[in-house]
This record gives structure tokens, C-alpha cells and sequence, in this order.
């Protein structure tokens, strides 16, 4: 409904139309974004359940192969042998942008490219049980770092379609209805005003014709 206050004036109504042009292309540029968003987002939660089931049957196997090697070796073994790790890791975030959100990327470096250095200890005094664990939280770490990024990134997509959805709403339901309901009152209003001139110029008109006649 159009408000009270509007001016019903051509120029009024030329600025209504320039921004209800604005609002719908706007409203075009917003949803294609949540779509693309959104498909987006759906890939991710797909690659993100197929990484979690990965990296939950390697940590149950690792975690499987450490009880037995627990239950082969003495706790002071155990924790002597772990207590000295021989391999460092470094770990790097960066960002990339995906649809005007920035979401984090994580990579790590080994200090050292040798698959032996995962061991810090000798294999005298170990069992193979505890070598196949270590083997197996090896081979799953850069899977759970994936899985990381990934499931910071889908909430962070997952804020930015909320948003983007409340700013379609927006538009779509208020704005853009708004602007038309403005636009049919301030068309009405220029209408009604056109008409009222012309009665009262052919008025007018029959006027000056009685009395051009009347003088005649």
C-alpha cells in the first residue's frame, strides 16, 4: 500500500521505477547466488559424510591395532616409546574466497619426507601392533585435516546462504511489492490529476465559446 506522504509527481514516480529496476536486478544477482551457494554446499555435505566415514574406520582401526599393542607392552614401555617423537609438523591456514565468503584452506609439512620418522623408537623393544597404529594415524591425518576444512567451510556457507536468503526475502516480499504498489498510486494520482485538467479545460473551452457566441 502506498504510503501517505509520497509526492505523486512524474519525477517522483521516474525515481520509483529506476529503483524498483535496481531492486529486481538486485533480487536476480541475490538467488543465483543462494542457488549457487547452495549447490555448492551440497557437493561439500556430500564430500564431507563420504571424509568422515574415512576417517572414522581409520581411527577405529588405529585405535583397534593400539589396544592390542596395549595389551601386548607395559604401560612404561607404551609411553617411553611415544615419549620422543622424531617427525614435526607444520601446519598453514589460507583463505579462498568462494562467492564473496572467505573460507580456510589447511595444508601441513612434514620436516622431514622419510615414512620411517614416524617411528620414534626402535623396533626391539616394540610390538608390530603399535608400528601398524601409528601407520594408520599417519595415512589418516591429512583425511581428517580435509575434513576440518571442509566442515568450517559448509558452516561458513551455510551462514552466507542464511543471509542471502533473508536479503531475497527481503526484496522479493517487501521492497519490490513496495516499489509496485508506489509506482500503481503515483500512476493513479497522475491519471486522476491528467483527468481533472482536461474537464477543466474543455470547460474553459465551452466557456469562452458561449461567450465568443453571447458577443457575437
Amino acid at each position: 500500500m502506498a504510503s501517505k506522504v509520497i509526492t505523486p509527481t512524474r519525477m517522483v514516480l521516474n525515481q520509483y521505477k529506476k529503483r524498483l529496476k535496481t531492486a529486481r536486478k538486485g533480487h536476480k544477482l541475490m538467488k543465483d547466488k543462494c542457488d549457487e551457494l547452495l549447490r555448492q554446499f551440497m557437493d561439500l555435505v556430500r564430500l564431507n559424510k563420504e571424509l568422515r566415514l574415512k576417517v572414522e574406520k581409520g581411527l577405529t582401526e588405529a585405535f583397534a591395532y593400539q589396544t592390542v599393542a596395549s595389551a601386548i607392552m607395559s604401560p612404561e614401555m607404551m609411553e617411553q616409546a611415544l615419549m620422543y617423537p622424531r617427525q614435526s609438523v607444520q601446519l598453514e591456514m589460507s583463505e579462498k574466497n568462494v562467492m564473496s565468503v572467505m573460507v580456510p584452506k589447511y595444508t601441513f609439512t612434514t620436516a622431514s619426507d622419510d615414512a620411517g620418522e614416524i617411528y620414534p623408537y626402535g623396533f626391539t623393544m616394540t610390538s608390530g601392533e603399535l608400528d601398524d597404529a601409528l601407520m594408520k594415524l599417519n595415512e589418516v591425518f591429512q583425511d581428517m585435516l580435509k575434513l576440518a576444512e571442509i566442515e568450517k567451510t559448509t558452516q561458513l556457507l551455510a551462514s552466507e546462504i542464511e543471509k542471502t536468503r533473508r536479503r531475497v526475502n527481503a526484496l522479493e516480499y517487501v521492497m519490490i511489492p513496495e516499489l509496485v504498489g508506489n509506482i500503481k498510486y503515483i500512476t493513479m494520482k497522475l491519471e486522476e490529476n491528467d483527468n481533472a485538467t482536461k474537464v477543466r479545460l474543455l470547460k474553459v473551452k465551452e466557456m469562452v465559446l458561449e461567450k465568443s457566441h453571447d458577443f457575437k
